[in-house]
């Protein structure tokens, strides 16, 4: 029973930590749209944006925690024909690199010193959107 608890909460944090990624990505778009004479704009998209970071960071951690808990301590995976999982964990590394890099690319804005244009931001925001649903699909079909 508790490893059902264990996978629902999984799931609910993974949801919301995505819910972040998709959308922060989203202000960055806006912040490169902003008229250079626009401060306020850019201060209200810069503010959006930190307290995205800061409540997609604090999701993320009981995301991978329970994860971790479901792989290890359920033993999630163990076996032969479980190459899927090894896939996933990839894709899950991936995820906390692009949620990283989030950041890094939210403080170039706070510093002046993006240098990218709304339309690769455009394309930056549908990294999570593959990410996200290559992990679905891997979990659900187990193809190997």
């Amino acid at each position: 029973m508790l490893y059902l608890w264990i996978k629902a909460f999984h799931i609910v944090f993974i949801a919301a930590w995505f819910a972040g990624l998709f959308y922060l990505p989203r202000i960055l778009v806006n912040l490169a749209q902003v008229p250079e004479g626009s401060v306020a704009e850019r201060q209200r998209l810069i503010g959006m944006g930190q307290r995205l970071l800061r409540f997609s960071t604090l999701l993320a951690i009981p995301a991978i925690g329970l994860g971790l808990w479901l792989w290890l301590g359920e033993g999630i995976g163990k076996g032969p024909g479980n190459g899927w999982l090894h896939a996933k964990l990839g894709l899950v590394l991936l995820v906390v690199g692009y949620h990283h890099g989030c950041g890094v690319l939210l403080r170039k804005f706070i510093q002046g010193n993006s240098r990218r244009s709304h339309r690769w931001f455009r394309w930056f925001n549908e990294v999570s959107v593959l990410l996200f649903t290559a992990i679905v699909v891997l979990v659900v079909v187990k193809p190997f």
